[in-house]
């Protein structure tokens, strides 16, 4: 008989290892799965306001804030609806058992419940976009993603990661912990994420989340601002909402600014 593995060996065939990804959130006001569709295609179809917006984004479906009399409908049907549009559900926040057994049978993880940061958690009334993006990077959901990106090291100076090369459509990097700084383009469907600071000393014109893990406190930099989102600690703008003049493909920063309660993007022309 073999002898039995010592409780703290390495096994040969994998490694656990604890990381953390920025997921996109749907936040589901119906669970009318044909209205859904009609009100997607009008915004993200190929005849949409901003068609191929997404790029096979993991995504958690949230239904914590649907009425208790809303049907519980086939999850199986909302995730083919999903898939057309380029979201690839992976996890379920909220609901019924009915719900959630839908989602186990699927595949899907159970989300946690969203807290608000530094507040307590949003009232179930409350007002949200028709999709949360970036809301939090969700921990207990994690898929990891790995894409063939630009070399990225950590700066010598400072806690920041540096990437040196162009970003191309469908390339994502997350700099976890820190500020991530980028010395060439962001095309348009590149993304990049940071749980501090972003400086891109170049266009950025892709998908550009500063503050991920909840930091209210950071800034996007670019030296020609012309992003399809922008976003500082979930609260986001998208290209669909034109950037002003005084702003748009010209050296820019954004910020996020709080009032009476809400949150509000600035975006402030770089000034020599």
């Amino acid at each position: 008989m073999a002898p039995a593995a010592k409780p703290d060996s390495v096994p040969a065939s994998f490694e656990l290892k604890s990381t953390a990804w920025a997921l996109e959130s749907m936040l589901l006001k119906t669970s009318d799965w044909q209205l859904l569709a009609q009100d997607l295609e009008r915004r993200f179809g190929p005849l949409g306001e901003s068609p191929d917006f997404f790029d096979f984004d993991g995504l958690v479906v949230d239904v914590s804030q649907l009425s208790a009399d809303a049907p519980v409908a086939p999850l199986a049907k909302l995730e083919q609806l999903l898939q057309r549009f380029k979201l690839l559900p992976v996890a379920l926040r909220g609901g019924s058992a009915q719900w959630q057994d839908q989602a186990r049978a699927l595949g899907w993880a159970q989300a946690a419940p969203e807290v608000a940061r530094g507040k307590a958690a949003k009232p179930a009334a409350a007002p949200s976009a028709p999709v949360e993006v970036v809301r939090e990077v969700v921990r207990e959901v994690i898929k990891e993603v790995r894409v063939d990106v630009p070399t990225a090291t950590p700066a010598a100076s400072k806690p920041a990661m540096v990437v040196d090369k162009p970003l191309r459509s469908g390339q994502k990097v997350y700099a976890k912990g820190c500020d991530l700084v980028v010395l060439a383009m962001v095309n348009q469907g590149a993304e990049v994420v940071a749980d501090g600071n972003i400086h891109v000393y170049a266009a950025l014109r892709g998908k550009a989340m500063a503050g991920a893990s909840g930091d209210t406190a950071a800034r996007i930099f670019a030296l020609s601002l012309e992003p399809e989102l922008i976003s500082i600690a979930g609260v986001y703008r998208t290209s669909e909402n034109q950037l002003p003049a005084e702003v748009h493909a010209k050296p820019a920063q954004v910020r996020l600014h709080s009032s009476n309660g809400s949150d509000k993007l600035l975006i402030e022309p770089l000034k020599a």
